[in-house]
């Protein structure tokens, strides 16, 4: 099997979003990154109650409907994702799984009218990145430059890198390894 992560799009963000993090999870990881078309609906995660869809669920349908092949997913959609315990979350990823996804529905907070699409294709990559590393057995770092600090506002997406920090790098390419001299 030759390891590759799927990039994947739900609903409605820009398609012209893929290239660039399919780009950067390549240049990251190491690992090739295509993207296909997964899932068409994600209705079934929708809550009335707070307007907004529950990512674990999507996170379960998206792991059933991927090619057995793929070493890893990213989804990414446009729409408000929470969890339980939180009031919303930029994305979730099955640690130590298979599949990660963000959304783009918060990133576009507080976006400058100029270089706003620039900043924006940088906030979804970290956040990209920052979920996949997830899949990948990487923590929250404590380290406010990594890509693995956990965000609690945009700013805090804003400030930190995109890049692991020398810990998470190593823990990184440890796992990566692994993973790669166990698939058939």
């Amino acid at each position: 099997m030759h390891a590759q992560i799927l990039v994947t799009s739900i609903r409605n963000p820009p398609l012209s979003i893929l290239e660039p993090v399919c780009e950067a999870v390549h240049q990251v990881f190491g690992i090739a990154a295509y993207s296909l078309s997964l899932l068409k609906d994600i209705e079934f995660a929708y809550h009335f109650s707070r307007n907004q869809y529950h990512s674990t669920a999507i996170l379960e349908a998206l792991d059933h409907a991927a090619p057995e092949d793929s070493l890893k997913i990213l989804a990414i959609v446009e729409v408000d994702l929470f969890i339980p315990i939180l009031t919303h979350v930029y994305g979730e990823a099955q640690m130590g799984g298979r599949a990660a996804m963000i959304s783009t529905y918060r990133l576009e907070d507080g976006l400058p009218g100029k270089g706003s699409e620039k900043i924006f294709v940088h906030r979804v990559i970290k956040e990209a990145l920052h979920e996949l590393g997830h899949t990948f057995n990487l923590k929250h770092c404590p380290d406010q430059t990594c890509i693995m600090h956990y965000c609690r506002s945009i700013k805090d997406v804003d400030h930190k890198s995109s890049t692991f920090c020398r810990y998470c790098r190593i823990m990184l390419d440890e796992e990566i390894a692994r993973l790669l001299s166990s698939s058939p």
